[in-house]
């Protein structure tokens, strides 16, 4: 009985293709990177950055990344986007500093249960400091959490 994971990994049988969408929010390198990896991972890419107009419609299949914790706007970004009933909400950000993201929630009266969504740090902990590998080590934490699996290397 040939394994089912073996024959797409050789090409013998097609990708399960369920629909995910994967929203990078703010134009950024890192952004940059996370659309173009997320689309050869069979994610629907999207870009939002809030100067260009409103959020899109996200349902339960969509991964939301924040690539910028330093923007005014973060809260508010946030705080729509947790209105949605998104599968995965994180920004990223030195897991060795306070997440603003936080008090600007807190400021804007969203519930502490709606704060806890937010996943801080994201992605495997590879030591990235390029865009590249930020965006990489975030994909894979992504495909881990999306298949039930740790990440790293315990199997």
């Amino acid at each position: 009985m040939t394994d089912p994971s073996c024959a797409v990994a050789h090409g013998e049988a097609e990708p399960r293709t369920d629909t995910r969408t994967l929203v990078a929010v703010f134009a950024t390198p890192v952004a940059e990177y996370l659309l173009k990896y997320g689309s050869d991972l069979g994610y629907r890419t999207v870009l939002h950055d809030p100067k260009d107009g409103e959020l899109p419609e996200l349902d339960g299949t969509a991964d939301v990344v924040v690539t910028d914790h330093h923007r005014d706007e973060l809260g508010e970004v946030l705080r729509d986007v947790l209105a949605h009933p998104v599968r995965w909400v994180g920004v990223m950000g030195n897991p060795h500093h306070a997440g603003p993201h936080v008090e600007a929630l807190k400021q804007l009266g969203v519930a502490a249960e709606q704060i806890d969504r937010v996943h801080r740090p994201i992605g495997l902990n590879i030591g990235s400091r390029t865009p590249p590998e930020i965006a990489l080590a975030t994909l894979a934490g992504l495909v881990a959490d999306r298949n039930g699996r740790p990440g790293g290397f315990e199997f």
